[in-house]
């Protein structure tokens, strides 16, 4: 068996083309698009580099180390990896026959120090009363989903709102590859498994929540929602798992709650739309909503109570706490999240957990005639 020392050498040599960026704190994303065609993401804005491999032969034969190291195969046969680099960093490749061009690497990197929800107010990205809310939200055991486009800022959030659990309970974290690094005592990370060469030893996501439910969680949550387990972590929460965290892609909060229903839909139980309906209405609570901004920014544009599902009208009630409003000046927007005037209806369950409801949002109530 090779050492992972060594693996780790390899891969670093591999990619020595890149490794200055590899190294750079500032990169957020390195896109290989063949071996002299490669792009980095800095501040949310993609630019072209200089930087070349010094063929195709070179690429793939960094995949396959990256492969090796991850225990899995790429290949004709298996033209996808999912993997991560010893730092931690999300490999993303694909070969022919699938890539037509030649392989292609995606490679996310994630910032080494724990981002925390007053950075956040301070990189303008919400409102201290917002991340107030926020907090109280996560410490009051709401069911929340954050929910944005690729490389809007989901992760990072649900990073900073897991941090803000109570120490005292118990988190099982679930993912595909882990990105999720929460700073906490009691927590259980649970990862995916491929299948085999045979097609066989495949752990799904829906296998690793049903075995969650089972080790006594008093936080659940997903890294990222992608199919069939989002019934699952819907039936959870309307039967008194609270507090859950997850993240799906989606551009607006409504589309969240009509993205789900169709995962939901994916699941082997035969439930009519009618019944996923109404457990989503009854299982998610508040929707953070993140966009990344044509300057490059990553913000914060709706926190969205979801109140249930009026079976009369067939639609979900939806009502934003806080909303961004902004104006367009051709090279950057500027905007605020603002209060709207609502409160939530689970604000006494807020105050049993001794958090409070920003001022801001109080005051903006009380012009609206709602408190």
């Amino acid at each position: 068996m090779i050492p992972p020392e060594m693996y780790m050498q390899t891969i670093a040599d591999l990619l020595g083309p890149i490794g200055a960026y590899l190294r750079d704190p500032s990169v957020s994303e390195i896109l290989i698009n063949g071996p002299s065609r490669i792009f980095v993401e800095r501040r949310g804005k993609l630019e072209r580099v200089q930087a070349a491999f010094e063929s195709e032969e070179a690429v793939l034969s960094a995949l396959r180390a990256i492969a090796q190291y991850a225990g899995q195969m790429i290949d004709e046969r298996t033209p996808i990896l999912e993997a991560r680099l010893p730092d931690g960093s999300r490999v993303e490749g694909v070969v022919a026959p699938i890539a037509e061009h030649g392989p292609a690497i995606a490679i996310r990197r994630f910032s080494k120090n724990v981002m925390a929800l007053p950075r956040l107010v301070e990189l303008g990205s919400l409102p201290p009363d917002a991340a107030q809310l926020l907090e109280a939200v996560t410490v009051a055991k709401c069911n929340v989903v954050v929910a944005g486009g690729t490389g809007s800022g989901k992760t990072s959030l649900l990073n900073v709102l897991a941090a803000l659990v109570p120490p005292s309970e118990r988190v099982l974290v679930i993912e595909d590859t882990r990105e999720l690094s929460i700073e906490r005592e009691h927590v259980v990370y649970l990862e995916t498994r491929k299948p085999d060469e045979n097609g066989e030893g495949e752990i799904s996501i829906r296998d690793l929540f049903r075995a969650s439910l089972r080790m006594r969680p008093d936080r659940i949550i997903v890294g990222e929602i992608r199919g069939a387990e989002a019934l699952d972590m819907v039936q959870a929460m309307v039967s008194g798992h609270g507090g859950g965290l997850a993240t799906l892609h989606a551009t607006y909060p409504r589309d969240t709650l009509t993205r789900l229903e169709t995962m939901c839909l994916m699941s082997d139980v035969a439930l009519p739309l009618s019944a996923i309906r109404m457990q989503i209405g009854s299982g998610i609570e508040v929707i953070v909503q993140v966009s990344r901004q044509r300057d490059g920014s990553r913000k914060i544009t709706h926190i969205t109570e979801v109140v249930g599902f009026d079976v009369d009208s067939g639609k979900y009630e939806l009502v934003d706490l806080y909303a961004r409003t902004h104006r367009d000046l051709g090279d950057r927007f500027i905007g605020e999240l603002r209060p709207t005037g609502h409160l939530p209806t689970f604000a006494a369950r807020i105050r049993e957990h001794g958090a409070a409801l920003p001022d801001a949002m109080l005051a903006a109530a009380r012009e609206r005639g709602h408190a």
